[in-house]
């Protein structure tokens, strides 16, 4: 419960207020516009930490359980620490936001400069969540003592106070959390878009402070106020001009300096490295998923042993770089080839860049693939709808270790593609490094069994580039896994074995049978 300042300590007896430069009805909507703006900009704050932290380190859920929670906790700690302010609330909020605005508007690009340059970005990402939570969590005693100074009946209607000033701090949390992912994160991407907030954050403060307020302040109160903002401002403004630079220098710093596509689709960033004459890398949100340099062991460990059988109508899910594709297309009496990629973006990609596209082989060439721009659990729910059958799945997908990835490894999602399967029809599924993740690996092979799969678990060597859940930033090889591992799984008969296939190794130790599967409500590939 907020209690109302006592007189002689924070809000002086209405006689000897100085008079406001407004009538009473338009401050308080004045301080209530300002709460709007600030949870606005304070939830901004936040999400910019989420996403970046996800994008960063990885595993979305636990980087946003973090986050939320310190950020809660430090919220607490910053109202306690507020009441020292009260009695000086109106310097005292213009100075919070101020440094507010300084801390969440770079809190972005400091945590992506630790990246590039340190290696790890977790304990400065617990440092800015403390330190914006406690100045968020010291607006609300603040700015309630404001609107008690500007309420007619500030002692009588304490209850009615309270309530808008929480009605329009909630509905400005709302618009800051529809326009960060709508607005902001595909318009200006994420390190502008914190040092716009930032910058919005400064001016209503300041703005509130210096004119509703100006007359409480003392001379030197004042001067302290707009010297403090106007250098806020000004260290925004000069970031915002030098963002691009310095995307570029800490992106060369995380790939090297053979960057030669760097964009953000909507869906990821997608970065496409490799110097002329040189195999191309492409990296999706900083996880290495193509290398050139060993791509085609993995390609042709992932498809060839599912095409033995009938291979007519083949399904790829994921795969947008079209190498899998092109393995598929080597084989006579393929009639057509759908591709489920969620990033057009990629698929763009894959034809129009000259290295990339002479990698796969101009795949998207030719009139037998399709390519359909879709969630992969979406389309194949909406696939066994129509009663659509394939001979071939080839599940192309990226580790299960990555949050985003996990229904795409569920017992649901195996029993989706269950349905799409012809007769005698084969799925293959890619389930990340067998040697580096064995309990990950077996999980996918317990799932799949869950679904009714009969399986046969592999693995292919010769692995030359390293990648894990997170992103990978390695140049030494022998620091990522060195394998790739699969599951080649059949409705009723046993599926072909594997290992008939060049480069094809059986998957080494006795599956725990033990582990149980992942489903959507309860997934494993975190534990």
């Amino acid at each position: 419960m907020i209690e109302a300042p006592h007189a002689s300590a924070a809000v002086a007896p209405a006689r000897d207020r100085p008079p406001l430069p407004v009538r009473q009805r338009a401050g308080r909507f004045l301080v209530l516009v300002t709460v709007f703006i600030c949870a606005a900009c304070g939830l901004v704050y936040e999400l910019e930490l989420v996403a970046l932290a996800s994008y960063l380190i990885g595993d979305s859920v636990t980087q946003a359980s973090v986050v939320l929670s310190v950020m809660v906790f430090a919220m607490g700690v910053g109202s306690l620490l507020a009441k020292r302010l009260r009695c000086r609330a109106a310097v005292g909020f213009g100075l919070v936001e101020a440094a507010l605005a300084l801390v969440g508007g770079c809190s972005a690009l400091v945590l992506y400069a630790t990246f590039a340059w340190v290696g790890g970005s977790r304990y400065a990402l617990v440092a800015f969540s403390l330190a914006i939570g406690v100045l968020i969590g010291a607006e609300i005693p603040l700015l309630m003592t404001l609107i008690q100074r500007v309420s007619r009946r500030a002692e009588q209607d304490a209850g009615g106070t309270v309530a808008d000033l929480f009605a329009a701090d909630y509905v400005g949390a709302l618009v800051g959390g529809l326009a960060f992912p709508f607005l902001l994160l595909p318009w200006l991407g994420q390190l502008t878009s914190a040092l716009l907030t930032g910058a919005v954050n400064t001016v209503a403060g300041g703005a509130l402070v210096l004119w509703l307020f100006g007359r409480d302040l003392t001379a030197r109160a004042r001067w302290l106020l707009v010297g403090v903002n106007v250098a806020v401002l000004g260290v925004l403004a000069t970031v915002t001009v030098l963002v691009d630079d310095f995307e570029r220098a800490a992106r060369r710093a995380v790939y090297g300096d053979g960057v030669r596509v760097a964009v953000h689709t909507g869906v990821q960033e997608v970065v496409l490295t490799g110097a002329a004459g040189q195999p191309p890398e492409l990296f999706l949100d900083g996880r290495l998923r193509v290398s050139g340099r060993d791509e085609h062991r993995y390609h042709r460990a992932l498809v060839h042993p599912a095409m033995r059988g009938p291979h007519a109508r083949v399904l790829v899910l994921g795969g947008g770089d079209g190498l899998a594709v092109r393995e598929v297309l080597t084989y006579d009496g393929v009639e057509s080839v759908t591709v489920v990629e969620l990033d057009a973006g990629v698929v763009r990609l894959a034809r129009t860049d000259p290295a990339l596209s002479r990698l796969n082989g101009r795949v998207y060439g030719d009139p037998r693939v399709r390519v359909v721009y879709a969630d992969a659990f979406a389309r194949l729910r909406s696939t066994a709808a129509t009663g659509e059958a394939y001979d071939v799945v080839i599940s192309d997908l990226p580790d299960p270790g990555i949050t985003a990835s996990t229904k795409l490894y569920s017992q649901e999602f195996y029993g989706l593609a269950a349905r799409v399967l012809a007769d005698r029809g084969r799925l293959v599924v890619h389930a990340g490094p067998m040697e580096s993740r064995p309990r990950t690996y077996w999980t996918v092979h317990a799932t799949l069994r869950s679904a009714g799969f009969v399986t046969r678990p592999y693995r292919a060597t010769g692995r030359l580039s390293g990648f894990e859940a997170g992103p990978d930033r390695s140049t030494d090889d022998r620091a990522g896994p060195h394998d790739w591992g699969f599951v080649l799984a059949a409705l009723g008969a046993a599926p072909p074995d594997p290992q008939a296939v060049a480069g094809v190794r059986p998957a080494e130790g006795p599956p725990a049978r033990d582990l149980p599967p992942s489903t959507l409500v309860h997934p494993r590939y975190g534990e």
